[in-house]
């Protein structure tokens, strides 16, 4: 048997394990018809940069369970990838050219896509390699790319189906536009934020009734020169004469109508809203249903666009501030009113995004969504936990045709090619020879890319292989639960699975387990802005990965945020420590001895009661596991090798192994071992490196701790008997310890204990465990009896069900010694009640102290008043 270092050192085990695992080829899938597959996709990491925190917790959940369903026997696939993350990147990559000197444009399409293609190998390189020091178990064999061959040939064929279906038309449609990075964005795409802003009352003059106005109010007064109707409710008695009437639109030289839509709330604000469809949603929706002119006032980079206007060119807040001055000129500027209001901005850069009609490609979504929604209803599809499913409901209930279409280089190009003799538009995997209604032959691709979620929301099934039908696909799709955070619910899971749907006729997934965000010890989302974020990796270098996966799973519920402790890194560290010392003393003491191959017959109530035990934990633990609560079933198993193994067996059995005339030391050795290898596999996909190290050297085997079977419960180690019995034993120690603290009795002054009781059962549980119970409660001696005869009348007692337990007290305690201790506790606590009296009789204290200093005082009288009168009496004791 090889030896154990003397200290843990992670930075020793964990590259050389990992390296072991690789080489061993210990996490290949195959496809394996004997055995039944179990599979997770991995959440693609960004290509932007490094994996933070939640990546840390991410990948840690998936890997514990994809451990577990691997020692379960299943052919357990975790299939790793990253994302090329469109805007993110690009923005990335053309802050990096900027440093350089170098603008996008001078480079051109190509050029530009060199760079970002290069940017890409870098950074899944380290993201990967970061991904192995955590300890992720992924099939790295299969590590995908979204935007590699096979995923663009998936992304090809799902735009072509839903083309061909209808579910994907091109249309000018109001959309959300970001001015920096200058491209469409989807709903989900975008963060609403309360900022504080105004409510401007503006007059729109009548036309033709000189003196008379309607009132409207707005947030946007730049927007009026995008006006075309203002609308009331057609209810509206204060208004249902001015319907059908002209307004002339302040500034612009242009009339406007008055229509009637019920959409106006007649109890908001004035009860007249004005209607500019080209850069209000709702305004959009209104204005096509009365046929109104849609002007664009904004530039892509929101400056206006007004030409012959004074207006025109102005950035979008510097217009503002023109058209109010302006207004106020014209007398038509009513009043001012603070106001705080929801502001979409764009969840990448933090721009106010701006809703602006452009032509832009759409998928229809009414269709694909009643599925979707009907796979939650039914149960088919389950959330974890289950109310994370409203989220999901509630925005498939709402959902509104999904903008695919992005004006970026960098992501998968729209396969549409418009003729440049005809312009008619043809939509195809490959750009056509000929135009079939022209005959041209010059064409040119749409210049628009692929919304990154369109290509990863085909992410479960495009990495096995389709829309080819491989004997992976079928294998192991769908796959069995997606491990995911409560924040891209509506980006990704919702996607996944309306894609899924059409596209395989399949539910991608039938769990998602949901989980929280990391925030630092305050509470706080972990940021660039705040400085507060936390490298995993600086983690992983300080304490080692275990200490840290332990850390992130430790008392973590699902979808349930958590802070993050160095104060409970430590922790897990000294746990880690703890598990290493036991297995190294077990091993030291294992060296050389003969164990029996069979369970041996000698088995003692300790032996028993600690395999009964890890029956308990082994059941628990699945079940646990299987119902995705991996921080308790972490905690259960930290519990049971901490308490019941290290705290309590080890220490039972320490006698039998330094007696060599014990008869039954080769059980307590047999059943270290097999408690310790068995509760290192509990550990394994929880703690993998510490588990991996100790199990190889412990047993030498031919194969790794990764490829054991997980336990499982097995009968022949059921002692409930034993282990109700064991629980007397340690609670009568507990009494014993909790006594000998109370009178400050160092451990290693050792005292008889008499077990009295004149329950027969009960004493023959004190007579089988008399060597441990002396050993646990520092006694010199252990004497189980029926009745008192021959203890000392001063002897210390404790009770405990069915027993007394009688301490004498001149074992315990030098009596002459105590004496003078107790003596001198008297006078201090004598002069403490003579300076406390004397302030709380002073009538200066008490008229200037503060009433909390002054009840303070009283409490503390009172303390050392108790404490004299128990002084006094143990005095009169002794």
């Amino acid at each position: 048997m090889r030896e154990l270092a003397k200290t843990y050192d992670p930075s020793e085990v964990e590259d050389r394990i990992y390296e072991m695992w690789m080489k061993g080829n210990c996490f290949h899938a195959e496809v394996n018809a004997d055995r039944k597959p179990f599979t997770i996709m991995m959440p693609p990491p960004n290509v932007t940069g490094q994996l933070h925190m939640g990546h840390a917790l991410d990948n840690t959940l998936q890997d514990s369970l994809i451990r577990f369903k691997r020692m379960q026997g299943f052919e357990a696939l975790w299939q790793p990838g990253c994302d090329h993350a469109a805007i993110a990147t690009e923005v990335k990559v053309t802050n990096k050219l900027k440093e350089q000197g170098i603008d996008k444009h001078t480079l051109g399409r190509e050029g530009f896509l060199r760079e970002a293609w290069k940017w890409k190998e870098e950074y899944e390189d380290r993201i990967v390699n970061q991904l192995h020091k955590i300890g992720s178990s992924a099939d790295w064999e299969r590590l995908r790319f979204t935007m590699d061959e096979g995923c663009s040939h998936a992304v090809q064929t799902t735009f072509l189906n839903l083309y061909r279906k209808g579910y994907i038309y091109r249309g000018s449609r109001i959309i959300n536009w970001c001015p920096v990075c200058q491209t469409s964005l989807s709903d989900a795409e975008v963060i609403h934020e309360e900022q504080e802003g105004s409510f401007w009352h503006i007059n729109y003059p009548i036309v033709g009734e000189e003196g008379r106005f309607v009132e409207i109010a707005t947030t946007r007064p730049e927007t009026l020169l995008g006006d075309t109707a203002v609308a009331v409710n057609p209810e509206d008695e204060r208004y249902r004469d001015l319907i059908g009437k002209e307004l002339s639109l302040p500034l612009t030289g242009r009339t406007i109508p008055v229509i009637a839509d019920e959409y106006v709330d007649k109890e908001f604000g004035t009860g007249c809203v004005k209607i500019t469809p080209a850069h209000d949603p709702n305004d959009f929706e209104v204005g096509r249903r009365h046929q109104l002119p849609e002007i664009n006032i904004l530039n892509n980079d929101a400056t206006i666009c007004c030409p012959g206007s004074k207006y025109d060119g102005m950035d979008r807040y510097a217009a503002r501030e023109a058209v109010v001055e302006d207004l106020r000129a014209l007398g038509l500027l009513v009043k001012v009113v603070p106001h705080l209001h929801n502001v979409g901005t764009h969840d990448r850069c933090g721009t106010t995004v701006e809703p602006m009609i452009k032509p832009q490609w759409f998928v229809r979504m009414e269709e694909m969504a009643k599925p979707a929604i009907e796979a939650v209803k039914s149960g088919a599809l389950q959330f974890v936990p289950e109310n994370y499913s409203k989220t999901y409901l509630h925005w498939l209930e709402n959902i509104k045709d999904w903008c695919i279409s992005r004006q970026l280089w960098w992501g998968h190009r729209i396969p549409a090619y418009y003729c440049m003799d005809c312009g008619e538009m043809a939509v195809a995997e490959e750009m056509p020879e000929t135009c079939p209604h022209c005959g041209g032959k010059h064409f040119r691709q749409d210049e628009d890319t692929l919304d990154t979620w369109f290509s990863s929301a085909l992410w479960p099934f495009e990495t096995l292989g389709w829309p080819e039908d491989t004997e992976a696909y079928r294998y192991f799709y769908p796959t069995d639960v997606l491990v995911t955070g409560y924040d891209i619910i509506f980006f990704w899971v919702v996607r996944m699975v309306f894609s899924g749907i059409e596209q395989t006729g399949k539910l991608p997934f039938s769990k998602v387990l949901i989980h929280g965000l990391v925030r630092d010890d305050q509470g706080r989302k972990m940021s660039k802005s705040l400085g507060n974020g936390i490298d995993p990796l600086e983690v992983i270098e300080r304490y080692g990965a275990d200490a840290l996966r332990m850390t992130l799973l430790t008392g973590n519920a699902p979808g349930n945020d958590m802070r993050f402790y160095w104060s409970r890194v430590e922790a897990s560290r000294n746990f880690m420590n703890k598990v290493w010392n036991a297995s190294r003393f077990i091993m030291m003491n294992l060296d050389k001895a003969e164990l029996p191959v069979e369970v041996p017959k000698e088995l003692t109530i300790a032996d028993k009661w600690i395999l009964s035990k890890l029956n308990a934990v082994i059941t628990e633990v699945t079940r646990n596991m299987e119902a995705f609560d991996l921080g308790i079933a972490l905690d259960k198993i930290q519990s049971f090798l901490w308490e019941e193994f290290c705290d309590w067996y080890i220490e039972m059995v320490k006698p039998r192994l330094y007696s060599e005339g014990d008869e039954t030391k080769s059980a307590a050795l047999w059943t270290l071992q097999h408690v310790l290898t068995t509760g290192l596999k509990l550990l394994h996909p929880f703690c993998p490196f510490i588990t991996e190290e100790i199990f190889d050297t412990l047993t030498d085997p031919e194969t790794p701790l990764i490829r054991e079977t997980w336990p499982v419960f097995e009968p022949r180690f059921d002692f409930a008997r034993e282990e109700t019995e064991l629980e007397t034993i340690k609670e009568a120690v507990r009494r014993v310890r909790a006594i000998r603290t109370e009178m400050n009795v160092a451990p290693s002054r050792r005292a008889k204990v008499y077990v009295v009781s004149g329950n027969a059962a009960t004493a023959d549980i004190f007579e089988r465990s008399r060597v441990f119970f002396a050993t646990l409660a520092y006694a010199s001696e252990v004497i189980v009896q029926a009745d008192r005869e021959g203890i000392s009348a001063d002897a210390v007692s404790v009770v405990i069900p069915d027993a007394n337990l009688y301490i004498p007290f001149a074992e315990l305690v030098d009596i002459e010694k105590e004496k003078e201790r107790l003596r001198k506790e008297q006078k201090r606590l004598t002069g403490e009640i003579a300076r406390s009296n004397g302030m709380l009789c002073n009538d200066r204290f008490l008229s200037k102290a503060p009433e909390e200093k002054v009840q303070e005082e009283r409490e503390k009288l009172q303390k050392y008043q108790q404490m004299l009168g128990q002084v006094k009496e143990r005095l009169a004791g002794l």
